[in-house]
């Protein structure tokens, strides 16, 4: 039951807010680098710093330079790091052989990251969009993203990756039953204790154009991703879909993107108090960036005010490229 309040002046608000350790013993939500996952995109190639021109300050990597981007984020306190491929056109087609192939580049780039920082977190994407000729998560039959068929392929990817040494799994791909799908995989494998990061609640969002950009998919995409995205204008559908990846076996959820769906991630909690994510997307980090870097709003100070909002709506972490940033602010 809520406490009434003293009427004014006997309640004063800003008796608490009158100093920096006072705001800091009453905070109500507290931000630390062991809620921070660090999306990196690596690319083929020896010695490579790419700058992404629609992601200031954000670059693809080249797998040596990945693994010193792993050192960098252990160093810094990052619990993981999460990898995403930008892959070459003449390694896509229609059935997405890459996304099965053991030796491809996220998987050696995992190998490679284990090998020189073996106590780094490592998260790998479960969808075909980087390897699919068409630029879609599942495969495209006479113009339909196909389910089933889809679910087949995503349990091979799966299993590559955590034959790899991945230690959690974020399937992305929104099709229904994929995560039961992978979880008896793991299971029948003896991969027991790979972990499941659902994108439960992932919205068909106009965010994600500069990630496209990252991973080289938004020349190949054929049309949307609506008939497998959920619905911005829909609250219900995302729980549902939360209730039902848990029931699967997902061990984590996340809500995608993330500042405006803040109400999702509280309700996503709320709900069912199992550890909740949110996704800070490109399209998110970008905007920040460009207005910062245009001097229209202090960019650090809302980088920090944005997942500080995360926090307070009950997500347990952030994926967020401005991981490295903030960790070393933190450390200060």
């Amino acid at each position: 039951m809520r406490s009434p309040l003293a009427p004014f002046p006997l309640n004063r608000s800003r008796r608490l807010r009158q100093s920096g350790w006072i705001r800091d013993m009453v905070a109500g939500a507290s931000l630390t680098a062991d809620d921070l996952i660090w999306p990196i995109f690596v690319r083929e190639g020896v010695g490579i710093v790419e700058p992404i021109a629609s992601m200031p300050g954000v670059n693809r990597l080249s797998i040596d330079e990945a693994v010193k981007a792993a050192n960098e984020a252990a160093a810094l306190g990052i619990p993981c790091i999460a990898l995403f491929p930008y892959t070459e056109a003449k390694d896509k087609n229609s059935e997405c052989t890459e996304a099965f192939n053991p030796d491809n580049l996220v998987n050696r780039a995992t190998r490679a990251i284990k090998a020189a920082v073996p106590n780094i977190g490592i998260m790998l994407d479960v969808a075909l969009d980087p390897y699919n000729s068409d630029g879609h998560d599942g495969f495209v039959r006479d113009g339909i993203i196909v389910n089933d068929e889809t679910l087949m392929a995503l349990e091979k990817q799966a299993l590559v990756q955590a034959e790899s040494g991945a230690d959690i799994l974020g399937p992305s791909d929104m099709m229904d039953g994929r995560i039961g799908i992978i979880r008896q995989a793991l299971e029948a494998h003896d991969f027991t204790d790979v972990a499941i990061m659902a994108y439960s609640a992932k919205f068909a969002s106009a965010f994600y154009g500069p990630f496209r950009d990252a991973v080289g998919a938004k020349g190949a995409l054929k049309g949307d991703k609506k008939t497998y995205q959920i619905d911005a204008r829909n609250s219900d559908e995302a729980l549902r879909e939360t209730a039902r990846d848990i029931a699967e076996g997902a061990d984590m959820v996340m809500v995608k993107p993330g500042m405006p769906y803040l109400d999702i991630c509280q309700r996503v909690k709320a709900e069912f108090n199992v550890p909740t994510f949110a996704y800070q997307v490109s399209g998110e980090y970008a905007m920040i960036a460009a207005a910062g870097g245009n001097g229209w709003i202090d960019e650090e100070k809302a980088m920090l005010e944005t997942l500080m909002a995360f926090k307070r709506a009950g997500c347990d972490g952030v994926l967020t490229y401005f991981a490295p940033r903030v960790a070393a602010l933190l450390a200060e």
